[in-house]
């Protein structure tokens, strides 16, 4: 069966919201549903309900006194949000390449998403057995090192909103199933500064994690080692990755303008 191009999956109403977005750029603030028809060559009633959907989601607002539209606030966060990751991984990116030749283990950097942690960036070890990388894979973070250390300094409240309203799923015999256990658990991570997962994503797979901050001292993400268990006993892991990770989160927050 012949593969299909890609522009055979595109979805035009998708596409027309796009290029209404794309009007919006240099000296345009604002532009009113005329001439927008005029720009992409559609009818008014097609524009106007493009900008209905788009209003109903932040992308675009009314200037309630021209009657024009402009961009909302909603295009402003995401532009904020690749910018910070973008960042992050530039300013992450050698530290990580540091990291893995002082250890030579696997190293992430990764970033809270709803209930979830999604790996940025990873720098493999040369070593024959290692860990599967999972950049741009999302994994639930109660049971990350990861995803750990970045729910640890949030209130109850916060917690609630992140953590899977039903029972925690176990995914092996190591992960924290129980929610009080688990708040419990975290404040002693808050306490220490790092997270370890001992097995609790994945049978034989160990990581240590620590948290990144940005200039205004707000947790961002967490950089992470991690590899087989059989590479990872404990000794090794309080008297060398422990202290690796640790400073790796703090080398990158200070890149980021962070001060203690």
């Amino acid at each position: 069966m012949a593969k299909k191009d890609k522009s055979e999956y595109i979805i035009q109403a998708v596409d027309h919201a796009l290029d209404l977005l794309e009007q919006f750029q240099g000296d345009v603030d604002e532009l009113g549903v005329t001439e927008l028809s005029k720009r992409l060559k559609l009818h008014k009633n097609n524009v106007f309900r493009l900008l209905a959907t788009l209003e109903s989601r932040n992308y675009i607002e009314q200037n309630r006194v021209t009657e024009n539209y402009r961009l909302g606030l909603k295009t402003l966060e995401l532009g904020q949000t690749f910018i910070k990751q973008m960042g992050l991984l530039r300013q992450s990116r050698p530290i990580l390449e540091s990291l893995v030749k002082e250890c030579n283990e696997t190293t992430y950097v990764a970033i809270l998403k709803e209930s979830h942690i999604v790996y940025l960036d990873v720098v493999e070890t040369d070593l024959t057995v290692r860990v599967v990388p999972r950049v741009g894979s999302r994994l639930p973070a109660y049971c990350t090192a990861a995803g750990k250390v970045q729910l640890a300094y949030m209130t109850d409240e916060e917690l609630d909103h992140y953590l899977p309203s039903k029972e925690l799923r176990g995914y092996t015999s190591n992960t924290i199933t129980d929610r009080e256990e688990f708040k419990a658990h975290l404040r002693k991570i808050a306490e220490q500064g790092y997270a370890i997962d001992n097995e609790e994503m994945d049978v034989g797979v160990c990581c240590v994690g620590a948290p990144i901050r940005d200039y205004t001292r707000r947790i961002i993400g967490a950089v992470s080692i991690s590899g087989p268990s059989m590479r990872f006993s404990m000794e090794r892991m309080e008297k060398e990755l422990i202290p690796l990770v640790i400073k790796a989160g703090e080398d990158i927050s200070t890149k980021l303008g962070f001060h203690k």
